[in-house]
């Protein structure tokens, strides 16, 4: 048997796949436990505040895990390397799920009206995925203004590129995405360091 915590996380882990599949809207609550195996009135003790708790914490989950993934990358291959694997990620989610996965935390801050908390718990995700890339960019001699306005950029051109791809149903919004801010990138920091 499942201990309590595992539970609770395993819901938070099936809520957020769900979330980035059907949209915080068309996913209910009865769609988390069958999912995540749960027993029916386990929710409501994990989430007593129910689908805005729920919503808002698988978020800041999900958000937590792409962050800590981007600060790896950023640690072990550097800004531009961690962008393209950021995009390829994308891109397999895309084609693995036929053009309906996304970002983890986005479905909270486009759906968010009924849950406050998620839509604050996206935009604290995306704000600390922008001042992870920024320290990196400084770290690597780009001007600390400069960092955090391409660190923006990058999220932002990303986070866009995505809804158009799913739109359209085409990964081209991500290719070109990643040949232009990979090229701005390696630019930027290859000026930066005085090559």
């Amino acid at each position: 048997m499942a201990s309590r915590s595992s539970a609770r996380d395993d819901m938070l882990r099936s809520a957020a796949y769900l979330f980035r599949r059907r949209g915080v809207e068309a996913t209910s609550l009865a769609d988390v436990i069958e999912h995540a195996g749960a027993p029916r009135g386990s929710i409501y003790h994990h989430f007593p505040r129910g689908k805005p708790q729920l919503v808002e914490e698988a978020t800041r989950t999900a958000g937590a895990t792409m962050g800590a993934m981007i600060s790896a990358g950023l640690t072990a291959a550097g800004p531009a390397a961690t962008v393209r694997a950021i995009i390829e990620g994308f891109r397999g989610e895309l084609l693995a799920t036929d053009f309906v996965a996304g970002c983890p935390v986005a479905p909270a801050a486009l759906e968010g009206l009924n849950a406050p908390g998620a839509v604050t718990a996206a935009g604290e995700s995306f704000s600390s995925w922008e001042d992870t890339i920024a320290a990196s960019l400084w770290q690597r001699g780009v001007a600390r203004e400069r960092s955090h306005a391409l660190a923006t950029f990058a999220i932002a051109a990303i986070e866009g590129a995505l809804i158009v791809a799913k739109a359209q149903r085409s990964i081209t919004a991500l290719d070109r995405t990643e040949q232009e801010l990979l090229a701005l990138l390696e630019a930027v920091v290859e000026v930066s360091a005085g090559r």
